[in-house]
């Protein structure tokens, strides 16, 4: 199935590009509301499942034990901008499990945002894994693995019991079989599986009826990427028009496919997923 033209970019009187993709939406039940284009099609959903990587954390009690607050937990289920606050979190999260930065193996990035990069430069600095966009989720990584009992060392690897929760977490909420062979490694070193925008939809759907950690993540929406970001932005969706969403999201760019799932929790819970 070809999925069909969902935006046009104009300029002036001219369509100067079009993009094509996918949407499915269900509810809480399990039921499409929506779909368009072809979401049977396995895609990879990179970052726009952190929320629910982050359930095992939340789930085993690991959370709690580490004494993990709201904003490290919005972290834990969110990219970042590497903003001073961001990092500042992260390594408390690490320093709640016993461990330093050196434990994280997300590897280093610059942060998102200029001024922060400027910062890194006139202190004749150079950024390191706590400034990766996904080092909130690998310390929630390492924290579930330091209340298991587990080694941290390799804790990004498939075979890894955190990695193996998180597996079978995602098989539940979307109904698939996640074998090695939809499986690829993420951007930042953990395994990353192909599943349907069904699948991703039906689970944020499950995901937005959750009680008590979902909502700290919901109190939290600046320490989810940014105050600039798109992130941001849909927290701060007035109420009138639509409920503020619970949202992760991989940021969509003209190089390669983004993929955006959240979930509508208010009334009636509706997970989506775009591509």
């Amino acid at each position: 199935m070809s999925n069909p033209v969902l935006v046009e970019v104009t300029r002036g009187q001219m369509t100067e590009s079009r993009h094509r993709g996918a949407i499915a939406i269900f509810d809480a039940n399990g039921d499409p509301v929506l779909r368009i284009g072809d979401t049977g099609a396995r895609v990879f959903p990179r970052s726009a499942i952190k929320a629910l990587q982050a359930l095992p954390l939340i789930e085993s009690g690991a959370a709690d034990a580490l004494g993990y607050e709201a904003p490290e937990l919005a972290l834990a289920c969110s990219s970042h901008n590497g903003e001073e606050r961001h990092v500042n979190a992260a390594r408390v999260m690490l320093i709640k499990a016993g461990l330093d930065e050196d434990a994280l193996e997300c590897g280093s990035q610059w942060p998102s945002r200029l001024e922060d990069v400027a910062s890194l430069v006139r202190a004749d600095e150079t950024p390191c894994a706590l400034h990766n966009n996904c080092s909130g989720k690998h310390a929630g990584f390492l924290g579930l693995a330091k209340a298991m009992g587990l080694k941290t060392k390799g804790y990004v690897e498939a075979e890894h019991p955190v990695q193996q929760e998180i597996r079978l977490v995602l098989e539940s909420l979307t109904g698939d079989s996640l074998s090695a062979d939809v499986c690829g490694t993420d951007g930042c070193s953990i395994p990353t599986y192909a599943s349907p925008l069904d699948g991703f939809a039906r689970a944020f759907a499950a995901f937005g009826t959750g009680e008590g950690w979902s909502r700290s993540g919901l109190r939290q929406p600046s320490g989810c990427s940014g105050p600039a970001s798109s992130t941001r932005l849909w927290w701060r969706a007035p109420a009138a028009s639509a409920p503020a969403p619970w949202k992760a999201c991989a940021s969509a760019s003209s190089s390669r496919p983004g993929q955006r799932a959240f979930s509508v929790p208010r009334s009636r819970s509706l997970g989506w997923a775009l591509r």
